[in-house]
């Protein structure tokens, strides 16, 4: 298990760039954390460190964005799911490619639908100082 503190955006962005230069392709990510811990952040500063180009927002109403880059990148957000039932339907599994990284913010709302193999970020804010923990760990780590 990894533990690292931000202090900042741009060191969120500098943490998440270190894991894209890490991880390859067939990579699923499970992102964890309240609301506004800074989940998008960081899948902001994966997806630049992939050269993707386009803004990355939080899918929130569509569920899925899709962005080309040096590797392509899945963003999935389940926050409007209620849990694994309503995930069921939307053919989570086509994501997790062998070519591609797979980034899922809620991903405990499709519990027992996402690979063995997954990498856990779970992120805690600290609303006075605005400092993010992250606790990243492989699923058979935790």
């Amino acid at each position: 298990m990894r533990i690292v503190e931000t202090n900042s955006p741009d060191e969120t962005w500098a943490l998440a760039a270190e894991l894209a230069d890490e991880l390859g392709p067939g990579t699923v990510i499970a992102l964890h954390g309240d609301l506004g811990a800074g989940k998008t952040c960081f899948i902001q500063g994966y997806a630049a460190a992939l050269d993707i180009d386009e803004p990355i927002t939080s899918p929130t109403y569509t569920l899925i964005g899709e962005y080309e880059g040096r590797l392509p990148l899945h963003h999935i957000d389940l926050y409007r799911l209620s849990g694994p039932e309503e995930a069921l339907g939307l053919g989570l599994e086509e994501y997790f490619d062998v070519n591609g990284i797979t980034a899922i913010e809620w991903a405990e709302r499709a519990e027992g639908l996402l690979p063995p193999d997954l990498l856990h970020v779970q992120i805690k804010a600290d609303s006075h100082t605005g400092t993010r923990t992250f606790r990243i760990f492989r699923e058979n780590e935790a």
